[in-house]
């Protein structure tokens, strides 16, 4: 079963301040015994979403989708 959401302004562009290190765990790469850089990326990236928008199961997206 296939569901669509739709989001509104979902081709808006924001802009997140991230270092190499951190762009790099995103794409995949790991850095043992540092796991904080991929967990700063993440969260600037959901503080850069949550300041975007409001975001609020009823406006009919729900958080877990967008993680």
């Amino acid at each position: 079963m296939s569901t669509q959401v739709k989001i509104p302004q979902g081709d808006s562009k924001v802009k997140v301040e991230l270092t190499i290190k951190e762009l790099m765990a995103l794409t995949g790469i790991r850095f043992h015994g540092n796991h904080n850089i991929e967990i700063s990326a993440r969260k600037k990236l959901n503080e850069a979403l949550e300041e975007t928008f409001e975001l609020e199961s009823e406006q009919g997206v729900p958080r877990q989708m967008l993680n």
